[in-house]
């Protein structure tokens, strides 16, 4: 039965055994054997929004792109991200306890590439300033700064929950992402 409540407990839909409800693992012969290239086929398939993730590390502002952006709650306003477990970017999250979100525009591909690249150039490359000591890029699409409300672990990612406090949406159209390609929305 689900869960109704907004505290954040736990809603599963697997049986007492462990697999989903109503469906055994004999149906999934091959589930323990799934490489992780066919996983990759799949995730290509997945279209997102690109959006760059940011903080104040210990030596300056870091960030990255990202796909994996959602909305979770209207009350409270929260993000979700999933992030590398490695990440520069969530160290200095789990430091500091805060976070921005910025949705890129169409015309924002350079950006996207710089913030994914090892060797970006990211915040000396890009204007941007400082809201609630977070860094944000100037003409994002929308932006948001949040406070780190949760973080967990989730194979080699992890999912960080962040309760907005304070936003701005602009004007455009946003940069998406599909097929492992920068693309836009056709109208």
């Amino acid at each position: 039965m689900p869960n109704n409540s907004t505290r954040g407990e736990r809603y599963s839909t697997r049986s007492e055994g462990g697999a989903p409800a109503g469906v055994t693992l004999d149906e999934f012969p091959d589930r323990l054997s799934l490489e992780p290239e066919r996983s990759r086929r799949l995730f290509r398939k997945l279209t997102a929004g690109v959006s760059v993730v940011s903080a104040l590390g210990a030596a300056g502002p870091v960030g990255l792109t990202v796909s994996a952006v959602t909305s979770v709650s209207l009350r409270p306003p929260l993000l979700l991200v999933c992030l590398a477990a490695q990440s520069t970017t969530l160290r200095a999250i789990e430091r500091n306890r805060s976070f921005a979100v910025q949705l890129l525009t169409e015309d924002q591909r350079a950006v996207a590439e710089d913030f994914a690249s090892p060797t970006g150039r990211r915040f000396a490359g890009h204007d941007h300033r400082y809201i609630a000591g977070v860094p944000v890029l100037d003409r994002a699409l929308a932006w948001s700064v949040c406070l780190l409300s949760d973080a967990r672990r989730y194979g080699d990612h992890v999912v960080v929950i962040g309760e907005i406090v304070a936003a701005h949406t602009g004007s455009g159209r946003p940069l998406v992402w599909h097929g492992q390609r920068f693309g836009n929305l056709s109208a």
